[in-house]
């Protein structure tokens, strides 16, 4: 095959297969993938930059939407860093809350992947089936915390909410009604042949390329790779907890579809465990206002996998700095060699495996003017947007802007 027989295909920024913007520069020969750009970076909210003007209680609210999806994962992740720094222990009552909630959370992530993934594949009707169950996980979540996506569970100290008698009982008839139809989807994965016909072979991703790039969560552990931050790093009360870490050896979507049914499964008995051996007592412990100064890493299993949080105070009341390595951002590197050798028709699945999440991973700060690399505030962003799209023959400098108000 020579260059001429060769055709370029974007997929995106705006295509019905994306959830978020995003653009896919695929190379072909005939049908299959010989080479891809994974173009990110179209999503720049600055919740990173925003850190840094706002209270550490603030900034949990904030971070809480990194993503909607991992939004207690992000605040655990951030909490017990802040922790750590302040020299503050939890109560244990509240450590078993936050598993609780990430459990629960982890329910909610897989089932909606699960829905996600079915229809790119044409497969509406596991999509409305799992979308079905997930209502009742919601449901749970809009009890305890009040809102069924961002539920505020944690503070620094410890959780906002506690869990009642009547709350225990609402969460075990979930998890009992919710492992049935669990059960139901492992036998369909492994018995329905059009299921693991249209998933089989598609994104594959070896063991070693695995490591290589650094893939983290159901993509790593469809690898073959035991990795799971629950158990190499274990964090709240997840050291006393039995359970097994869920891995397969496919490395392909189908290998990534089965983790994730069967770590359903697991989340099920670990939210069982935390509900009969949670202790009483109190749910948070006092904090400073002020954090001393210091630099932390913390670590936390989010569904999607390993959420890395630095955060650097520097003895007040408002964090020097707070970085946020969300799984996305991990699983973004071995995208390419996922794609390479597939055919267009399996771009959007194979993309849509890994679970993306594009507003957790970009940044944009700085732009490299070709003379030196120039630090942006807002306003200047703002402008250098404008003029970028007049350039193009769109004029947005008629938008107004709301003016920007401190709340503190």
């Amino acid at each position: 095959m020579t260059e001429y027989n060769r055709v370029v295909i974007p997929i995106g920024p705006q295509h019905p297969s994306l959830k978020e913007p995003a653009c896919f520069t695929v190379t072909l020969e005939g049908e299959k993938i010989v080479d891809a750009v994974i173009g990110i970076g179209y999503n720049h909210r600055g919740i990173e930059k925003a850190c840094e003007s706002r209270y550490y209680t603030q900034i949990i609210y904030l971070l809480e939407r990194v993503c909607g999806i991992c939004s207690h994962t992000h605040t655990t992740a951030f909490c017990q860093g802040v922790e750590e720094l302040a020299g503050v222990e939890i109560p244990r009552r509240a450590a078993f809350i936050r598993v609780l909630v990430a459990e629960i959370e982890r329910l909610h992530s897989h089932l909606l992947w699960l829905g996600v993934a079915a229809h790119e594949i044409g497969f509406d009707t596991m999509f409305m089936y799992t979308w079905r169950d997930r209502e009742a996980v919601l449901d749970i979540l809009a009890e305890l915390g009040g809102n069924r996506v961002n539920y505020s569970i944690n503070t620094i100290g410890g959780v906002r909410r506690d869990i009642d008698d009547s709350l225990k009982q609402d969460i075990l008839k979930m998890v009992d009604a919710l492992e049935e139809q669990v059960k139901y989807y492992r036998e369909l994965a492994r018995s329905e042949t059009t299921l693991a016909a249209r998933l089989a072979g598609v994104g594959k991703l070896s063991r070693e390329d695995a490591l290589k790039y650094g893939a983290v969560g159901p993509v790593i552990r469809a690898s073959g790779v035991d990795f799971d931050i629950r158990k190499v790093d274990p964090y709240a009360v997840y050291g006393e907890i039995p359970f097994k870490v869920v891995t397969d050896t496919h490395a392909d979507v189908f290998g990534r579809t089965v983790v994730r049914v069967l770590e359903m499964l697991e989340s099920i008995e670990i939210i069982r465990y935390c509900l009969e051996n949670m202790p009483d007592g109190e749910i948070t412990a006092k904090a400073p206002r002020r954090i001393p100064a210091g630099e932390v890493i913390s670590r936390t299993e989010a569904p999607r996998g390993e959420d890395i949080h630095y955060i650097r105070s520097n003895g007040t009341e408002i964090p020097d700095r707070v970085r946020v390595r969300a799984p996305s951002e991990a699983n973004w590197h071995a995208m390419k060699q996922m794609l390479l050798g597939q055919y267009l028709a399996d771009v959007p699945i194979t993309i849509a495996a890994i679970d993306p999440c594009f507003s957790c991973t970009d940044r944009a700060i700085a732009v490299n003017s070709g003379r030196e690399t120039e630090l942006m505030d807002w306003p200047r962003l703002r402008q250098y947007s404008v003029d970028w799209y007049k350039k193009r023959g769109i004029d947005v400098s008629s938008v107004k802007m709301p003016e920007r108000r401190s709340y503190f």
